[in-house]
């Protein structure tokens, strides 16, 4: 269901969200915000080891819950097929996204190796802002990374990651729409469901304490 691509947008997208900062403005303020906290988080040693992986994902997911707006990322990426569906049915649909987001990205975290990202613009129009950067690779490579992000209240809130112009909403959009065409919306809470479960029971196995050698 998530594909390769789509899945190394979200890791560099997590990765840049991780990295120093070198400049920054007043929608990036979250952005940076969320930044020191998460490096601080997997810095703490009451966090590091394999042995602490699910209280170390579980400490930056709340973060990210503070700075992604999951039921706007969620009514985009499921587009024209979020009109007519029940209020009830939202509110599942987002429970779900925003968990495999959160499952299927939040571990990829240990791949952070202390990349840098520069701020290279920020545009603002009413309540909608564009904060683009770029991220610097250790061997140098800039790969260019957009932030979208909608005010709600005082708060500037991500809905949507660009990574070299792959829209992380867009590749969803697209999934979802091929899914619920040639099946049903039944079969893409299905597939979710399934997903969820899957990830559940990977997490559950990391509970388990490692079996001692005789």
């Amino acid at each position: 269901m998530i594909r390769a691509r789509m899945i190394g947008v979200a890791v560099a997208a997590l990765v840049a969200l991780l990295a120093p900062v070198a400049a920054a403005g007043v929608p990036t303020d979250p952005l940076t915000g969320a930044i020191e906290r998460v490096v601080k988080t997997l810095e703490n040693p009451l966090y590091k080891g394999e042995n602490r992986v699910l209280e170390r994902r579980a400490a930056v997911r709340k973060i990210a819950n503070e700075i992604f707006d999951f039921g706007e990322i969620a009514r985009r990426s499921l587009g024209r097929h979020w009109q007519g569906r029940t209020d009830p049915e939202h509110e599942e649909f987002v429970s779900l996204f925003a968990d495999l987001l959160e499952r299927s990205y939040i571990s990829k975290i240990d791949q952070y190796g202390g990349e840098k990202i520069v701020y290279t613009g920020e545009k603002i129009e009413n309540d909608i802002s564009l904060v683009s950067t770029r991220l610097i690779t250790k061997n140098g490579t800039e790969v260019p990374i957009d932030y979208r992000l909608v005010k709600r209240g005082e708060r500037w809130l991500v809905y949507d990651v660009s990574i070299e112009g792959v829209s992380l909403v867009s590749n969803y959009r697209t999934q979802f729409n091929k899914i619920i065409q040639t099946a049903s919306y039944a079969e893409l809470i299905r597939r979710m469901k399934s997903k969820q479960a899957e990830v559940s029971l990977d997490d559950d196995s990391k509970k388990k304490p490692a079996p001692r050698t005789p």
